[in-house]
């Protein structure tokens, strides 16, 4: 026997079939609207990723075909040959160990440099301004022309063996001799300590004050304010910075290049000297295998940074 539902009944059924037409009239809305939102969003990222498509992921591809052929032209597959015949070259071993040299000293001090710089720089000292103008003033003056000031100084009639030679010192032929990577990382230093002090002074910015201040009534000292609390929030810098000073010291060749040519004195020879050297004498596989091995050094190097930044600043992150 079937019970008649009440008015109050009747009118709940009523309007929850109101409520269930409205939310699946709202719904197709909705996903129409994120169809068109993805549509749109597509439509904006296409140029991009096609430029990066075309101009990056093709031609890597193209790299890693040339590395395991014996040539461009009859494409005959060779395997690995090509990465023993390089890893057995004399110039491919000197390029690798000055590239790794120059990496090792510049990098660090490019990081530690323009830390303490931007630390100088928080503080209230005379000739603040000028003092930061002389290091940003690289990034407004063409390669070009740092190049040209750094052969007025260190060339064997320059400024810098003048003064010497007033001290009484002898002149040295800097560009010829083991100096050079001396130069060549004082020009790497002086190009990049002014980007990476303004990084670092943003990030010292950033640093929440209520956390310094509760250090500072902790009775914590300048030295664990900094390792304990600072060193935390910049990780993330840090880990930007090298990254970027890493990037830029494997492109140290093109300062290099205008300063001594082709063939510099064997401390500076890097592996871009090499690298450009077999491109001029189409040797497209053995310049393929060194960049394959160069960009594995590098995605190494990048992920261990990525790890040890990870560890470091998990706990500052939001």
């Amino acid at each position: 026997m079937f019970r008649t539902r009440s008015k109050a009944e009747r009118e709940a059924a009523r309007a929850e079939r109101k409520a269930l037409r409205y939310r699946k009239r709202h719904h197709g809305k909705a996903t129409k609207r994120l169809k068109k939102i993805r549509i749109s969003s597509g439509l904006y990222i296409a140029p991009s990723f096609l430029g990066v498509l075309a101009f990056f992921v093709i031609p890597f591809i193209v790299v890693i075909y040339y590395s395991l052929v014996d040539n461009p032209i009859s494409g005959n597959f060779v395997f690995l040959d090509n990465y023993r015949r390089i890893i057995k070259n004399l110039s491919f071993q000197t390029a690798i160990k000055n590239t790794f040299t120059f990496s090792v000293i510049a990098v660090p001090l490019a990081v530690i440099l323009s830390l303490v710089l931007a630390i100088v720089l928080e503080a209230k000292i005379p000739f603040k301004s000028q003092f930061r103008t002389f290091f940003l003033s690289p990034l407004m003056v063409p390669v070009a022309s740092i190049v040209l000031i750094w052969q007025v100084l260190f060339h064997y009639n320059g400024a810098v063996n003048d003064v010497m030679m007033a001290l009484g010192g002898s002149k040295i032929d800097w560009f010829k001799s083991d100096y050079a990577l001396v130069v060549v990382i004082i020009l790497f230093l002086w190009k990049n300590l002014g980007y990476n002090m303004i990084l670092f002074m943003a990030a010292l910015a950033s640093i929440p004050k209520d956390v310094l201040e509760v250090a500072r009534l902790e009775s914590a000292t300048p030295f664990q304010t900094f390792f304990y609390i600072k060193t935390r929030y910049l990780s993330s810098t840090f880990l930007f910075v090298t990254i970027m000073s890493l990037i830029s010291s494997f492109k140290i060749f093109r300062e290099v290049y205008l300063l001594t040519g082709d063939h510099p004195v064997d401390t500076i020879y890097t592996l871009q000297h090499m690298m450009n050297n077999a491109f001029n004498s189409l040797d497209y596989q053995k310049l393929s295998a060194a960049a394959i091995l160069m960009s594995l050094v590098m995605i190494v190097i990048i992920g261990i940074l990525f790890i040890v930044e990870n560890y470091f600043g998990k706990d500052v992150e939001g």
